[in-house]
This record gives C-alpha cells, sequence and structure tokens, in this order.
C-alpha cells in the first residue's frame, strides 16, 4: 500500500464563517458594537470627543478614497483634500452651517490651486476627483458635527445613528430569512425587495420611538424621519457599491475586520447624516 501523500502535511487553516452576505459575521459584530460602545462614550463622557472621531474617519476615509480612485488614474489632491476636510469640520463646530459652506469653497479653491504644481495634463480630471472626495466624505460628515454641537447633541446623534442601524440589521435579517427578489441586481446582487420591506419597518419603528419619546414630538413625524433615514442609507449603500464595482474593487479598504475600510460603514450614515440634521432641525428646533 502506497503511502498517503497528505500525511504529515500542516493542517490548512479553517476559513473564516462567512454570512450569505460574504462577510465573517462574528467578527462583524464585534467591530461593530466596538465601533458603537467608542461613540456612546464620547457622547456622554466629553461630547467634543465625537467631533474628534468624526475628524479620525474622515482623514482616513479620504486616504481611502483616494488610493481607490487612483485605479481609475484620477490622482487626488490628498493634502489639501484632508486638511480642507478638517477644516471644515472645525469650521461646522465653531461657526454652524455658514463656516461649513465657507470653508468648502476654500477647500476646494485650494485644491485647484495646489494641482497647478502638477501641470495641465488631466487637471479637470483630477480636480473633480478630489471635489467629488469633499463633497461626499467631509462636507456630508459635517452634518454629524452640526447636530452634536446642539444642547441635545448627544441624542441626535444617537437617534441618527440607531436608526441607520435598524436600517443595516433590518435589511440584513429579512433578506437572509425572506429575501428571493434582487432590489438592483446591476449594482449589488445582495439586496433584495424583502430586506429591504425589512429596513422600512425597523426604521419606522425606530423613527417613531426617538421622535415621541426623546424628543416629544408626533408619531407621524417619526415615521417620516424614519422612512426618509431608510431610503437614503439604501441609496447611499448603493451608491457606494456603484462605486466601487466601477472602480473594480471589492471593497475601500481593510482597516476593519468583518466589515472592510472605514468607508464602507460610512457609505449609509454619511447622507444620512445630511437629511438627520435637517428633519431633527425642522421636526424638533433647539
Amino acid at each position: 500500500m502506497s503511502a498517503d501523500p497528505d500525511a504529515g502535511a500542516p493542517p490548512v487553516p479553517a476559513e473564516p464563517r462567512k454570512s450569505r452576505a460574504g462577510r465573517d459575521l462574528p467578527r462583524a459584530i464585534g467591530v461593530g458594537v466596538g465601533l458603537g460602545a467608542i461613540i456612546v462614550a464620547s457622547l456622554f463622557v466629553y461630547r467634543p470627543s465625537f467631533a474628534v472621531i468624526v475628524g479620525l474617519a474622515v482623514v482616513y476615509g479620504c486616504y481611502e478614497l483616494t488610493q481607490a480612485l487612483a485605479t481609475s488614474g484620477a490622482r487626488v489632491a490628498l493634502t489639501p483634500v484632508a486638511a480642507g476636510g478638517v477644516a471644515m469640520l472645525v469650521a461646522a463646530w465653531l461657526r454652524g452651517p455658514d463656516g461649513l459652506v465657507v470653508a468648502l469653497l476654500v477647500a476646494v479653491c485650494a485644491v485647484f490651486v495646489w494641482r497647478l504644481g502638477d501641470g495641465a495634463e488631466n487637471y479637470l480630471r483630477d480636480v473633480r476627483a478630489s471635489g467629488f472626495v469633499l463633497l461626499y466624505l467631509p462636507a456630508l460628515a459635517a452634518f454629524a458635527v452640526l447636530s452634536v454641537h446642539a444642547d441635545d447633541g448627544a441624542a441626535r446623534i444617537l437617534a441618527f445613528i440607531a436608526t441607520v442601524v435598524c436600517s443595516d440589521t433590518g435589511g440584513y435579517a429579512t433578506g437572509v430569512l425572506f429575501g428571493r427578489h434582487p432590489l438592483a441586481p446591476i449594482v449589488s446582487k445582495g439586496k433584495t425587495w424583502e430586506g429591504f420591506a425589512g429596513s422600512v419597518l425597523f426604521c419606522s419603528a425606530a423613527g417613531v420611538l426617538f421622535l415621541v419619546f426623546t424628543f416629544h414630538q408626533a408619531w407621524w413625524q417619526g415615521l417620516l424621519f424614519g422612512l426618509a433615514i431608510c431610503v437614503t442609507a439604501t441609496l447611499g449603500d448603493l451608491g457606494e457599491s456603484m462605486i466601487k464595482r466601477d472602480l473594480g474593487v471589492k471593497d475601500m479598504g481593510k482597516l476593519l475586520p468583518g466589515h472592510g475600510g472605514i468607508m464602507d460603514r460610512l457609505d449609509s450614515l454619511l447622507p444620512c447624516a445630511a437629511v438627520a440634521y435637517l428633519l431633527l432641525s425642522a421636526f424638533a428646533p433647539v
């Protein structure tokens, strides 16, 4: 009898368990819980530290987007974009919406001037890419800073983030259990209409609970808040999926185990930060 050729070979390491969404679910949950704990602690221990966390996420997110866009040949002016992004957050904290707008305009001008040093070739392409990063990341993230600066800023951030989480978890759970009909197969094969229905249900419930019991507003305002967050979060997720598909990348980075990069976690949060700020300002003004 011939010897087993595999005898004595080192064992092959087991692959991490993945969910139907293609992620290592236990690690993803652990990372998500850890990030949530950091955010909650920042809100209730020292609220300005939340703005610092947003700033760190913006700077690293700008780096991830710069690396991803480089695969298409576009060269983002990372230095003025990152510096301008931080300036936009500081201006939002100190001067409110008007300060944010002024800082954004200054950052865009800085990009125009900075890029001049590399010559005329592909100037418009690179400036457009840099402007896209400024608008997509720091400009939207600044709305979270505007929200947290209010007297009840901790409650506003919790309502916004918790409702987005309800959209993600509700959509994932119902999609895994009942998903049959693709929502947008050209963009994302994992999203289904059944999952979207779960997001609508969970977000609506969260919106009503927060607006009624935390902000003491009418139930229908909470319903509108939940529905708006659900639609915005879904579009934000699909939008980033479209960007990654266009660039030919699976994840924006590898910083967060089970999630990908920072941008893979901010995709739905960024547009929802603006929507939450506008709706809560209208429904529960300070």
